[in-house]
């Protein structure tokens, strides 16, 4: 009897979530007829006109407007519309509360005229300032039905173009909401960390990006296919920027580059963070601590906006996500992990973006429930919220990396561990290294155990969880025998014997810098052979719990191939070297090393 009841039980439950779901489905689908698509080019004050898709609903009025400026592409072009408009949890919702969505070709991308520049500064009497609020100007003056509230939004590099529609400083804009936005391809982001060329991010990326005199297209223009003989990681091996130049041809961005091997004005002119002054819309920056390709700018956008522009009313949200997750199916899972319900894409959209998009568009509901800053913190899968980043309760801890352990207690005496790094043999940063796969950032990091090349300390158990949080600092004290080297770092969880996941090492941040900017980005230096020589720099923000039972562990070496180019190991210049002048190092790394972590009391 009990299983009869509780058959019906299931069929009763059953029917009423697939009512709830097709209900939706109508829903979706009603809401979805209801809106028309317009095509136009919205000129800007140069004359050139930039292509413009409006999706707008066909009823009522007071309908806030949200942008997405992109260079890769507002298709789908003619009279199809988006699937994602209708199959995405966080659209869906936008077009079902009536929100007029729009997508812009940025100028020289696609059906767009004009000519493309990569992250095009401010400092241009034309630019995505100026583009941005010419394109608000027309659209509250010419679509019907709209409340003169415009956000501008974007994931990546149509994170960048968000930012730029807050430093417009057009009146009708009232929130910006950049994603994982590209704001410094020098200090991080795709292109480079410090400095040292993202390899594999940047061999893909530029050719996408690469453009010639432009002609109104709605396709792509073919991309150069590369065949890596025999794999990735072996045909990058001694590979110069000069020697890769021919293969990246025509890429005007990358031959820019080649006459700007260090930080310099044209850098710095091409850095976000230096605009960031007296911003006037509400801004929510967005990101992923798993972020493999902008991590780096989610965090200092935030930190840029907060220390040069107090009084904006600027939030923060980052999640556990890789690169633009938050707005996918599958936002909680990475790799081996999943981080529960509560990093899904729908509780993000619920808890984070309707709120804030529906307070400052629509003057509806509170910002009291919404926190100036929510950073999901792994391990204990939670979210901490705060005020500020960092937290007030939180108090540094620093560990000396000492004869294979960190410990806490400053060394008493002088020791030293060394390493060769090879460039014939570069440690590789993830076990699989055919493609570079977004999954590295949370990856098992036992494949190095056996390395010689890579030195690793580790704590003890801890007795009870740590979490640790905010930026990691490291101050490496070494001699090498050459005149130039990298150092790359990885902070790394290791799970005890019985966990569920036995032994596993999991990644939780790694970064890389070159020894030749350790005093000035803009005015390298060269090593003296032999001396010993402080590298300090900084790993972007972690937000991680350090179960009782599990152990934190730090490694040093001087490779991360081929996510990272590997270096000469001397003072040479890497647009104009050769493969011979890449030559073995010597590495000595002293105790006085530590690394200094943000810990809550």
């Amino acid at each position: 009897m009990g299983s009869l009841i509780l058959q019906v039980v299931k069929k009763v439950f059953y029917s009423i979530l697939i009512a709830i779901v097709a209900a939706a489905a109508i829903a979706s689908q009603t809401a979805w007829v209801k809106y028309e698509k317009v095509e136009c080019s919205i000129p800007m004050r140069d004359s050139v006109a930039l292509h413009t898709t409006i999706y707008k609903p066909r009823w009522g009025k007071n309908h806030p407007i949200l942008i997405e400026r992109t260079p890769y592409s507002s298709a789908p072009y003619g009279e199809s519309i988006p699937r994602a408009l209708v199959t995405s949890y966080r659209l869906r919702n936008l077009v079902l509360r009536g929100y007029i969505i729009v997508y812009q070709d940025v100028r020289g991308r696609f059906m767009s005229g004009g000519e493309f520049e990569n992250v095009r500064p401010m400092s241009h009497a034309v630019n995505e300032a100026t583009d941005a609020y010419d394109t608000v100007e027309w659209l509250v003056n010419n679509v019907e039905g709209n409340n003169g509230c415009v956000a501008f939004t974007g994931c990546s590099y149509p994170g960048f173009y968000a930012m730029y529609g807050g430093l417009s400083g057009h009146p009708a804009v009232k929130a910006i909401m950049p994603q994982a936005p590209v704001t410094d391809w020098f200090m991080g982001d795709d292109v480079h960390h410090n400095g040292v060329m993202m390899l594999s991010d940047a061999f893909n990326l530029m050719p996408m990006l690469s453009h010639t005199n432009h002609q109104p297209t709605t396709e792509w223009l073919p991309t150069r296919n590369h065949k890596m003989s025999p794999d990735r990681y072996h045909f990058f091996i001694r590979a110069t920027r000069d020697s890769l130049r021919s293969v990246m041809h025509p890429s005007s961005f990358w031959d820019a580059m080649s006459e700007h091997p260090d930080y310099d004005e044209w850098w710095q002119q091409r850095n976000v963070r230096s605009y960031m002054h007296n911003i006037k819309p509400a801004v929510m920056v967005v990101g992923g601590t798993f972020d493999a390709e902008d991590c780096y700018g989610a965090w200092n956008t935030y930190k840029a906006i907060r220390s040069q522009s107090p009084q904006t009313d600027c939030r923060l949200v980052m999640g556990p996500w890789a690169h633009g997750a938050w707005n996918g199916r599958k936002a909680h899972k990475l790799g081996d992990m999943n981080f529960g319900s509560k990093a899904r894409s729908s509780y993000y959209t619920k808890h984070f973006e309707l709120p804030f998009l529906e307070y400052h568009l629509r003057g509806k509901g509170s910002l009291e429930s919404l926190p100036k800053v929510a950073v999901f913190v792994t391990g204990s899968d939670s979210w901490l919220t705060a005020e500020e980043w960092r937290p007030a309760e939180a108090e540094d801890i620093k560990y000396y990396l000492d004869g294979g352990k960190l410990t806490v207690a400053e060394p008493t005496t002088t020791q030293w561990q060394s390493y060769i790094s090879d460039p014939d043999n570069p440690v590789p940063y993830d076990s699989v290294t055919d493609y570079r796969r977004r999954e590295y950032m949370v990856a098992d990091q036992s494949f190095t155990d056996s390395r010689e090349d890579v030195l690793c300390f580790t704590t003890e158990p801890f007795t009870q969880q740590q979490t640790l949080l905010g930026e990691v600092a490291v101050e490496l004290d070494v001699a090498i025998t050459t005149t130039d080297a990298d150092f790359a770092v990885r902070v790394v969880d290791v799970f005890p014997e019985d966990a569920q996941m036995p032994n596993y090492q999991m990644l939780i941040r790694a970064e890389i810098m070159r020894a030749r900017y350790r005093n000035s980005f803009s005015a390298p230096e060269a090593v003296t052979p032999g001396q010993r020589t402080k590298i300090r720099f900084v790993l972007p923000d972690i937000a991680h719990t350090f179960k009782a039972g599990h152990r934190l562990k730090v490694c040093v070496q001087s490779s991360w191939f081929p996510l990272a180019e590997s270096s000469p190991q001397q003072f040479v210049n890497l647009w104009h070297c050769t493969s011979a002048d890449f030559v073995p190092t010597e590495v000595k790394l002293y105790n006085s090393s530590n690394i200094t972590f943000s810990t809550l009391k």
